[in-house]
């Protein structure tokens, strides 16, 4: 028996959402950042990071339509900036380090707050990928129950990968810290070639529409 249409839609949009969010590459930059805190400290920058991709691809999904067309802003331009911020967020991983660091005089608390938004909540969870791919599912989006469909996946989400950050310390136990490593310089390869993906996707179009080529 065939699908239904609204099981591919939900299907489609999991997929693409997923892809984009991708839980599980969260992991490496988020045991690096949070290695040096406690489990409770650790929960705090999982729980703020995660609502703060929620809020963010939720603004994006219901209103992104209307607030690229008010400032201008094309989903070209979102690409090649999140191009190059993941390739330098790639890069460090691979180098199997980051560069934000807590500082000597900063509180654990500031801390805490600086990396919860950036860069774990954004662009980490709440990448240029999953806002562009967010507005354009709801733009697909058919009927309100579609709509509600692309909403609940974008919760769904977060929920996972809330799941994966505070489980992230176990399974850097269980890894090691060479396997850390390991895992740390493959996500970064792989963010890297995202990250070039996405800059040329986006800048294609833009320099097509400066030449006027079809």
């Amino acid at each position: 028996m065939a699908a239904s249409p609204l099981f591919q839609f939900a299907l489609l949009s999991f997929i693409s959402m997923f892809t984009m969010v991708n839980p599980i590459g969260v992991i490496p930059v988020f045991t690096a950042m949070t290695s040096k805190l406690s489990p409770h400290e650790s929960h705090r920058v999982a729980r703020k990071a995660s609502l703060t991709a929620l809020f963010i691809l939720l603004a994006f999904a219901l209103t992104g339509q209307w607030i690229f067309r008010f400032f201008s802003i094309s989903v070209n331009s979102l690409r090649v900036v999140g191009g190059v911020i993941f390739f330098l967020m790639g890069y460090e991983m691979l180098q199997a380090h980051l560069t934000r660091i807590q500082y000597d005089d900063e509180t654990t608390h500031e801390y805490i707050n600086d990396i919860s938004i950036t860069p774990l909540g954004i662009p980490i969870i709440c990448g240029p990928g999953a806002i562009t791919t967010s507005i354009l599912l709801m733009n697909e989006s058919k009927s309100p129950l579609e709509s509600g469909v692309v909403l609940g996946i974008i919760v769904l989400l977060i929920a996972i990968t809330y799941f994966f950050l505070i489980m992230a310390k176990q399974v850097t136990r269980l890894i090691g810290e060479n396997g850390n490593k390991v895992m740390l310089r493959l996500m970064g390869l792989i963010v890297m070639v995202i990250a070039v993906e996405f800059f040329f996707s986006g800048l294609t179009p833009i320099i097509r529409e400066m030449l006027k080529i079809n």
